[in-house]
């Protein structure tokens, strides 16, 4: 079933709406997926904050017109399936993961802000951590240093605890 004109404008002022605050955009093509593991891919991309919509590629190349996503609109040939999210990792994550297990779903390519990525740059962005995973890593990295200092610090009147116990010790066995 077509849309019409007006559920057209909708469809593409939903889609711009994403793209305007997206920081990455994965295109995959799904021929030969069925419904339940449509539905499984669904339900991953929500859990990880994934806008995950199968689209008209027309469509879609109304709505990045004028973003920085615009050079995205040479990959879009085919059945597409396009995650879109805010981080720019959830989405190669979930699609690249799904890939895995898989077969019928095929990463083509995606875009981050002013640039466009292959097959391989999808695959190496799904391999980076997440932007939790580098802020705890570069925290526990801060933290180290300080936590060496309060050990050091520590060790200094636990010495002289230990000291004056071994003191004390002595002089009970004399």
């Amino acid at each position: 079933m077509s849309l019409n004109r007006q559920e057209k404008a909708v469809v593409i002022e939903e889609v711009a709406a994403q793209v305007a605050t997206a920081e990455s955009i994965i295109i995959a093509e799904y021929r030969g997926l069925d419904v339940a593991s449509v539905t499984v891919l669904r339900k991953q991309a929500r859990e990880s904050g994934v806008y995950l919509r199968v689209l008209k590629n027309s469509l879609v190349r109304r709505a990045v017109a004028g973003t920085p996503f615009e050079a995205l609109t040479a990959q879009m040939t085919g059945p597409l399936m396009y995650g879109i999210s805010k981080d720019p990792v959830s989405a190669a994550k979930v699609l690249a993961g799904f890939a895995k297990t898989n077969d019928k779903l095929a990463i083509q390519g995606g875009a981050l802000p002013n640039n466009v990525l292959g097959q391989d740059g999808v695959m190496a962005l799904a391999t980076m951590p997440s932007r939790e995973e580098l802020l705890s890593k570069l925290l526990g990295t801060m933290q180290a240093p300080v936590a060496q200092f309060v050990r050091t610090l520590n060790e200094v009147p636990t010495k002289f605890v230990r000291g004056l116990a071994a003191v004390r010790d002595q002089k009970e066995a004399a």
